[in-house]
C-alpha cells in the first residue's frame, strides 16, 4: 500500500509543469551623470498629504445619470389622426406677409388700396364717374391703431351678398372672367378686415346701399379663420346719407410715415393713372387734399372675351372638354375658345385625328394631348383687345402735367399677347422743370392703372428700363442700372390677367413678350426726349454764343464813333444795328 502511494506522488510530481530557468541579466553600467539623476530622484521626498479636519464634511457623491426613456416613434396610424383640412383664411393668417401685410406700414398701404381699388372697378362697370372719399385717423390713447374709412358712390351690394365679399377669402365675381379689371383674385379687401381683426380684435363695419328709395344696410362682420366663413356681429338698417354707395371702416394696427411707399404717394399716382376720379383724402394729421378729376369721360368699358387656345395647357383643355355643353368637339372648339372659326377646327382636329363628330367627353387623355400639339401647330388669330381698356397718350399726358417739368410725350403700344393673354403697353415721359438733376429718374409702375410701390427690383417694369440704352437719348446711365436726370418714366401695363409674382400684387413677372414691348415703348418716348433735350442745348449754347458777342458791341459802336467822327445819336443807332444783326443771325 505504501508503496502505491509513493509511485502515485512520483506521477504526480512528474505531472506539473516545470518552470522555464531565465537566464539573468547583467546590470548596465550607468555614467556618473545618470547616477547622480537616479540618486537625487530617489532622495526626493513626496510632499506631505493635506490633512482632514473632522468638522469638515465629506463631498456628496455626484448623482447617477438617469438613464433616457427611448424615444417613441410615429406610426401611420397616430400620424393620420393628425391630418385635416386647412382653410385658405388659416393659412393666410399665418402667411399675410404674402398678401402685403407683413409690417404696419405697408398693411396701412394694401388695406386703403384694396378698399380703392373695389370702389373703381364697381363704379366704372356701373357707368358712374367715380367720387372716392378716404380718411385715416388715429384710435385715441391707442397708439399705432387707425381706422381706415373709405367711401364711394358706385352701385352699393346687395344685402345678402355683403358678409361674403367682406368675410370670406376667395370670393369675388373677377377671377373667372377674362377681362381687365383691378382686382383679380377675391382676397384683397376680405385679407384687410382679417388683418384688422387680428391686430385689434374689431369687426369689419359695412354700409352699403343700392338705391335712394331703397334702405341702407349696416353690418359688423368678422371671419372665422377656421372655416373661411363669415361671422355677422350685427345687421341693421340704418338712415344714410348717401343715394348709393358703399363705405367700409377697418380699425387696424398700422404706422403711417411721408415719403416714398407712402399711402400719400400712392393716392397721387393713382390720380395721375385715373384723371376721371375726384378723391378727397384726409391724413392721419387731419390735413384734407382734394383731387379734381381732369375729365369728365369714363375710361372705354373692357368686354369680356373667351380664352384663346394658345394659352390653355392640357389639364385645363381636358377640364374643358368635360365641361362643355356642346355635344362635338368642333362645336365645343368653337363655342369655348374665340379666334376658332369652323375652318380652323376642322384643321385642328384634322391634325389631331379626331373625328369632329366626337363626344367632347369621351376624349380621353392620350386624344386630348394631340388635339393640344394640333392646337399649336396651327395658326390661329390672335385675342380681341376691346377686353383691355388703356388709359390713352391723351390722358397721359394730362396726369404727367401735375409734375412741374419742360417735356412731355407718351406713347400707346399696339396690343399683343402672351401665353394667349393679350395685354397692352404704355409708356409717358416727363423732363426737365424742378425735377432733381441728380440721382436716378423716378419710375412709376403701373398694373391696369393701379400703382405698385414695392418690390420694385424684382418686376419686369424696372428690369425693361433698367436694360435700355439710354445715353444715346440724353441721360446718364451706368451699367444695367436705372438712368439719372430730371425725369420722370410712367409705365403701365394692361391685360386680361396680369401676371403678378405673389399675391400681394406688387410685382409683373418677367415674361419675353411683355420686356420687349416695354422696351419698345421706352425708345419710342426716349428718341422725342433725345429731340428735345440736344434742341435744348442748341439753345442753351446759341444764348451763350449771343451773350458773348453782345458785350463786344458797345466797343465796336465806340471804336466806329471814333474812326468815322460820330456824335452819341450815331453811336446809339449803330449799337441798335449791330444788335439787331445779332439777334437774326442767332435767332433760339
Amino acid at each position: 500500500m505504501a508503496k502505491k502511494k509513493a509511485a502515485l506522488g512520483k506521477k504526480a510530481r512528474s505531472a506539473r509543469p516545470r518552470k522555464k530557468s531565465v537566464a539573468k541579466r547583467k546590470p548596465v553600467s550607468k555614467t556618473p551623470a545618470k547616477r547622480k539623476a537616479a540618486k537625487r530622484q530617489a532622495t526626493r521626498r513626496k510632499p506631505p498629504a493635506k490633512k482632514t479636519t473632522k468638522a469638515k464634511a465629506k463631498a456628496p457623491a455626484a448623482p447617477e445619470p438617469t438613464p433616457e426613456k427611448p424615444r417613441t416613434r410615429e406610426t401611420a396610424e397616430s400620424m393620420s389622426k393628425r391630418q385635416r383640412d386647412i382653410s385658405i383664411s388659416e393659412f393666410f393668417t399665418k402667411n399675410r406677409h404674402l398678401l402685403g401685410f407683413d409690417n404696419p406700414r405697408r398693411a396701412l398701404l394694401t388695406t386703403i388700396k384694396e378698399a380703392v381699388d373695389n370702389s373703381l372697378d364697381a363704379c366704372e362697370e356701373a357707368g358712374i364717374v367715380p367720387e372716392i372719399l378716404i380718411e385715416v385717423k388715429p384710435i385715441p390713447n391707442q397708439p399705432d391703431r387707425f381706422t381706415v374709412r373709405v367711401r364711394d358712390n358706385g352701385p352699393g351690394i346687395v344685402k345678402k351678398q355683403i358678409p361674403n365679399i367682406f368675410g370670406k377669402l376667395l370670393y369675388g365675381s373677377k377671377f373667372h372672367r377674362l377681362k381687365m379689371a383691378r382686382g383679380q383674385q377675391g382676397i384683397g379687401i376680405s385679407a384687410a378686415g382679417m388683418y384688422g381683426q387680428l391686430t385689434t380684435g374689431q369687426p369689419v363695419r359695412i354700409t352699403s346701399r343700392t338705391a335712394p328709395r331703397k334702405p341702407a344696410h349696416y353690418y359688423e362682420i368678422t371671419i372665422d379663420t377656421q372655416k373661411n366663413e363669415p361671422r355677422i356681429q350685427k345687421d341693421d338698417e340704418i338712415d344714410w346719407d348717401n343715394g348709393h354707395g358703399t363705405m367700409v371702416e377697418i380699425d387696424l394696427e398700422a404706422k403711417y410715415q411721408k415719403g416714398r411707399q407712402s399711402i400719400d404717394e400712392y393716392i397721387d399716382q393713382t390720380a395721375i393713372a385715373n384723371p376721371h376720379v375726384s378723391i378727397a383724402y384726409t391724413t392721419p394729421d387731419g390735413e384734407k387734399r382734394v383731387y379734381q378729376r381732369s375729365t369728365e369721360d369714363l375710361p372705354p368699358e373692357a368686354r369680356e372675351i373667351k380664352p384663346h387656345p394658345y394659352g390653355v395647357e392640357l389639364g385645363i383643355l381636358i377640364k374643358m372638354l368635360h365641361s362643355t355643353r356642346s355635344r362635338t368637339v368642333k362645336g365645343c372648339l368653337q363655342a369655348d375658345f374665340s379666334r376658332v372659326s369652323s375652318r380652323v377646327a376642322s384643321e385642328i382636329l384634322e391634325k389631331a385625328e379626331i373625328a369632329e363628330r366626337a363626344r367632347p367627353s369621351r376624349i380621353a387623355r392620350g386624344e386630348a394631348d394631340r388635339l393640344l400639339q394640333a392646337i399649336q401647330n396651327t395658326k390661329v388669330m390672335n385675342p380681341p383687345t376691346d377686353c383691355i381698356s388703356p388709359i390713352g397718350e391723351e390722358l397721359i399726358l394730362k396726369g404727367l402735367k401735375q409734375i412741374e417739368a419742360d417735356f412731355y410725350t407718351s406713347v400707346t403700344r399696339s396690343p399683343s399677347v402672351y401665353r394667349g393673354n393679350p395685354f397692352l403697353v404704355e409708356v409717358g415721359i416727363a423732363y426737365g422743370g424742378s425735377l432733381p438733376e441728380e440721382g436716378s429718374v423716378k419710375v412709376l409702375r403701373y398694373a391696369n392703372r393701379v400703382p405698385l410701390l414695392y418690390q420694385q427690383g424684382a418686376c419686369a417694369i424696372t428690369a425693361a428700363v433698367s436694360e435700355t440704352s439710354w445715353k444715346s437719348y440724353g441721360l446718364a446711365q451706368s451699367g444695367n442700372n436705372l438712368p439719372a436726370g430730371p425725369a420722370v418714366i410712367l409705365v403701365h401695363l394692361a391685360s386680361v390677367w396680369v401676371p403678378f409674382t405673389s399675391e400681394s400684387k406688387e410685382a409683373i413677372a418677367h415674361y419675353p413678350e411683355i420686356v420687349k414691348d416695354i422696351k419698345l415703348a421706352l425708345q419710342e418716348c426716349g428718341r422725342r426726349m433725345s429731340v428735345h433735350i440736344k434742341r435744348r442745348r442748341r439753345e442753351h449754347e446759341a444764348a451763350k454764343k449771343r451773350d458773348y458777342i453782345s458785350s463786344y458791341i458797345p466797343h465796336i459802336s465806340n471804336a466806329l464813333r471814333n474812326i468815322l467822327d460820330l456824335n452819341d445819336r450815331g453811336e446809339r443807332k449803330i449799337t441798335r444795328v449791330l444788335t439787331d444783326v445779332l439777334e437774326k443771325s442767332r435767332k433760339l
